[in-house]
């Protein structure tokens, strides 16, 4: 009888194998660092207070560069090299889902804040809840997250569309940003409504370009310099270390808003700040929905269209607020806030749209 030989397992490598395992469990890693910035917060805010350049700004203002802001940038840059940028031309043949999506992502924030600001306004708060309307503003003004690339493939969306809305709104965010915080600081009292009046004119746009714009250009440019193989090879360490800056952005973020929150608790503002950033969140997805349905989209546009309208770059929303409101670690709470609902949001929505797609295939 022939020996029977051992069937021999290739394994993948170990860098692919530790990003897959991270990936896998990023929620369990999120609340890690959340639990650490509640109990360990001085690490972070040390990491929130290196100011590494003062980049100069139309106006002979100036905005600062810190360390937070570059963990972003390199977020962002790994983000840009997976995008698959020779998608984008099929969208010209199709533009109008494009300009839905787009637009939505900044109209929708803009007309929800208003109502959101009313109700907090009625709350007894000294300053009418400016810090959380401060919070949310920050939120909304932002583009759309690469993230949602990722649920729109989960959930079988045009992952064209989704790209394409997502550098749309970045390319768009000098402007957007800008007008945002300045519809918001109509809504605020005493220094909110400064800061945001100043932010607007300057440190917004700025923030845009620097922070958002530049790093995803140099990630598109990279990627289309760069030989695919060449590129492939080196993906999985360039993930795994975008997946490392994920997780210590947000331990510096969080520090900001829970640092001593367990010695000094505000329950009633945490409470206020996940039902007003839940709100805002569960309102953009419903919104983005009914307007795909408007205007008769097709099923992967609609994912497409509701996803990128519920899902912002939260990250660089409280990497805006670190930098710029250092002393007013409430503004964070809805930042914060979102970035969570949002994901939870995002696998709702893909669930209730997969059981549409399953009825009305059964039909």
């Amino acid at each position: 009888m022939t020996p029977v030989r051992a069937t021999r397992v290739v394994r993948p490598p170990v860098v692919p194998r530790v990003l897959s395992l991270l990936q896998r469990r990023l929620t369990r890693v999120t609340v890690t660092a959340y639990a650490a910035a509640a109990l360990l917060p001085g690490a972070g805010l040390a990491l929130r207070r290196v100011h590494l350049a003062a980049v100069p700004v139309p106006g002979g203002a100036r905005t600062q560069l810190t360390l937070p802001s570059l963990l972003l940038a390199y977020l962002l840059f790994t983000a840009a090299l997976r995008v698959p940028a020779g998608e984008l031309p099929r969208l010209v043949r199709r533009p109008l889902s494009l300009l839905v999506g787009t637009a939505a992502n900044t109209l929708i924030p803009l007309a929800l804040l208003p109502c959101l600001a009313a109700v907090l306004g009625r709350l007894p708060d000294t300053d009418g809840c400016s810090g959380l309307i401060t919070g949310l503003a920050l939120v909304g003004a932002m583009p759309v997250a690469a993230g949602a690339t990722v649920w729109g493939d989960r959930a079988g969306g045009n992952h064209s569309l989704v790209v394409g809305i997502v550098l749309a709104s970045t390319l768009l965010s000098p402007l957007t940003i800008p007008l945002m915080l300045s519809v918001a600081s109509t809504m605020t009292r005493g220094h909110y409504a400064h800061d945001l009046s100043r932010m607007a004119a300057t440190d917004g746009g700025a923030f845009a370009v620097i922070s958002v714009i530049v790093p995803c250009v140099a990630g598109l440019a990279v990627q289309r310099m760069t030989p695919r193989h060449v590129l492939e090879r080196h993906l999985p360490w360039l993930g795994l270390l975008g997946l490392v800056d994920a997780v210590l952005l947000t331990y510096s973020n969080a520090c900001g808003a829970l640092g001593g929150f367990l010695f000094h608790p505000r329950p009633a503002l945490l409470v206020a700040a996940v039902v007003v950033a839940g709100a805002l969140c569960a309102a953009s997805f419903v919104i983005g929905w009914c307007l795909a349905r408007t205007v008769r989209a097709d099923r992967a546009d609609t994912v497409a269209i509701t996803l990128a309208c519920g899902m912002n770059n939260s990250s660089a929303g409280a990497v805006l607020a670190a930098t710029n409101l250092p002393s007013s670690p409430q503004v964070l709470l809805p930042v914060l806030a979102y970035s969570l609902l949002q994901k939870c949001g995002a696998g709702l929505a893909d669930s209730v749209l997969r059981r549409r797609a399953d009825t009305s295939q059964v039909l």
